[in-house]
């Protein structure tokens, strides 16, 4: 979009989409024209520890960023969809300087009154997409590793919050927790209201 004539571009990204359990995170992400920041690449194609690695470059080059949550109740109420898109609406709304143009991953733009364009497969091919990635992906594995600590025995910091086969026969002894997504597949059965 710089070649629109837009300076200020951020890229947007979130994670968790899939999950049972926990928030679904985005984050939002505004670099200089031209930044390169080694061996940044979409957040699912680099380990924890690369990511890990990635954050300070990424906050230290950043003209702005921002990571905002959805809440797994949230999630139940709007839909995971509309919880993805509020969470990057929130991300992007939290920028200083201001975006004058937004690339977002994926084909479903964002509610915002910013000029935008939508990227399939943006976080390997755009820079402020992938940091976006990376941002959002480590921030809600961090979480993830708080949640596992405040509800113990579902395993949160090893899987995140997937649908592994540890995580789902941890969900049939124990039943959901808070942090559970009541309206998902593999939970929802579960919920005894």
């Amino acid at each position: 979009m710089r070649d629109q004539g837009f300076h200020l571009v951020a890229g947007t990204d979130e994670v968790g989409r899939g999950c049972l359990a926990g928030p679904v995170v985005a984050a939002a992400v505004i670099l200089p024209a031209g930044c390169y920041i080694s061996d940044l690449d979409d957040s699912k194609k680099l380990s924890p520890e690369q990511r890990e690695s990635l954050i300070p470059e990424i906050e230290c080059q950043a003209l702005s960023f921002s990571i905002a949550e959805v809440s797994p109740a949230e999630i139940d109420r709007i839909n995971i969809l509309q919880a993805s898109l509020a969470a990057m609406k929130i991300a992007l709304e939290g920028l200083n300087p201001r975006p004058e143009a937004v690339l977002v991953d994926g084909n479903q733009p964002v509610p915002i009154s910013i000029p935008q364009k939508t990227v399939v497969k943006g976080d390997s091919r755009s820079v402020s997409i992938a940091a976006a990635s990376v941002l959002a992906k480590v921030h809600r594995d961090r979480l993830m590793a708080e949640l596992d600590s405040r509800f113990p025995g579902y395993g949160f910091a090893k899987h995140k919050g997937y649908a592994t086969r540890q995580h789902l026969e941890s969900l049939k002894k124990l039943g959901p927790c808070p942090v559970h997504r009541r309206s998902f597949k593999g939970v929802k059965e579960l919920v005894q209201d």
